[in-house]
Protein backbone atom coordinates (compact mmCIF):
# COMPACT_ATOMS: atom_id res chain seq x y z
CA UNK A 1 0.00 0.00 0.00
CA UNK A 2 1.27 3.47 -0.87
CA UNK A 3 1.99 5.95 1.89
CA UNK A 4 1.10 9.62 1.51
CA UNK A 5 2.89 12.59 3.01
CA UNK A 6 1.27 15.68 4.52
CA UNK A 7 0.76 17.24 1.07
CA UNK A 8 -1.06 14.09 -0.08
CA UNK A 9 1.76 12.99 -2.36
CA UNK A 10 2.80 9.37 -2.54
CA UNK A 11 5.96 8.49 -0.62
CA UNK A 12 7.89 5.44 -1.72
CA UNK A 13 10.42 5.65 1.12
CA UNK A 14 10.81 2.32 2.88
CA UNK A 15 11.75 -1.28 2.19
CA UNK A 16 10.84 -3.01 -1.08
CA UNK A 17 11.45 -6.76 -1.47
CA UNK A 18 11.05 -9.47 -4.07
CA UNK A 19 8.48 -12.12 -3.26
CA UNK A 20 11.21 -14.56 -2.21
CA UNK A 21 12.93 -11.88 -0.09
CA UNK A 22 16.24 -12.34 -1.90
CA UNK A 23 16.50 -8.73 -3.14
CA UNK A 24 15.71 -5.86 -0.81
CA UNK A 25 15.75 -2.17 -1.78
CA UNK A 26 15.63 0.26 1.10
CA UNK A 27 14.69 3.70 -0.19
CA UNK A 28 15.94 6.17 2.41
CA UNK A 29 14.33 9.58 3.02
CA UNK A 30 17.60 11.37 2.11
CA UNK A 31 17.44 10.21 -1.54
CA UNK A 32 19.85 7.30 -1.06
CA UNK A 33 19.16 3.59 -1.37
CA UNK A 34 20.73 0.45 -0.02
CA UNK A 35 20.20 -2.84 -1.86
CA UNK A 36 20.78 -6.20 -0.22
CA UNK A 37 20.98 -9.50 -2.12
CA UNK A 38 20.62 -12.72 -0.21
CA UNK A 39 23.01 -12.63 2.75
CA UNK A 40 24.95 -9.74 1.21
CA UNK A 41 23.82 -6.58 3.00
CA UNK A 42 24.62 -3.33 1.17
CA UNK A 43 25.45 -5.16 -2.07
CA UNK A 44 24.71 -1.92 -3.93
CA UNK A 45 24.29 1.62 -2.68
CA UNK A 46 23.62 4.91 -4.40
CA UNK A 47 21.07 7.60 -4.93
CA UNK A 48 17.61 7.63 -6.43
CA UNK A 49 15.39 10.28 -7.95
CA UNK A 50 11.61 10.13 -8.18
CA UNK A 51 9.55 11.70 -10.93
CA UNK A 52 5.94 10.88 -10.15
CA UNK A 53 5.74 7.07 -10.19
CA UNK A 54 9.08 6.65 -12.01
CA UNK A 55 12.36 6.01 -10.17
CA UNK A 56 15.90 6.43 -11.50
CA UNK A 57 18.81 4.83 -9.67
CA UNK A 58 22.51 5.75 -9.87
CA UNK A 59 24.73 3.49 -7.79
CA UNK A 60 28.00 4.67 -6.29
CA UNK A 61 29.97 3.13 -9.19
CA UNK A 62 27.96 5.13 -11.75
CA UNK A 63 25.71 2.27 -12.94
CA UNK A 64 22.18 3.43 -13.74
CA UNK A 65 18.81 1.69 -13.71
CA UNK A 66 15.20 2.68 -13.46
CA UNK A 67 11.78 1.39 -12.55
CA UNK A 68 8.13 2.27 -12.15
CA UNK A 69 5.65 2.04 -9.30
CA UNK A 70 2.26 0.71 -10.40
CA UNK A 71 -0.58 -0.07 -8.02
CA UNK A 72 1.74 -0.21 -5.01
CA UNK A 73 4.28 -2.50 -6.71
CA UNK A 74 7.81 -1.58 -7.90
CA UNK A 75 8.80 -2.94 -11.32
CA UNK A 76 12.58 -2.64 -11.65
CA UNK A 77 15.01 -4.32 -14.08
CA UNK A 78 12.78 -7.34 -14.65
CA UNK A 79 12.09 -7.71 -10.93
CA UNK A 80 8.88 -7.18 -9.03
CA UNK A 81 9.26 -5.73 -5.54
CA UNK A 82 6.59 -5.28 -2.89
CA UNK A 83 6.54 -2.84 0.01
CA UNK A 84 7.51 -4.49 3.27
CA UNK A 85 5.59 -3.16 6.25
Amino acid sequence: MEKRNKAGQTSYVGMWVTQDGYIRHELLPNGRYDEARGNRKSAYQGRYMLNGDHIDYVDDTGFTADGDFRNGVLYHAGMILYRED
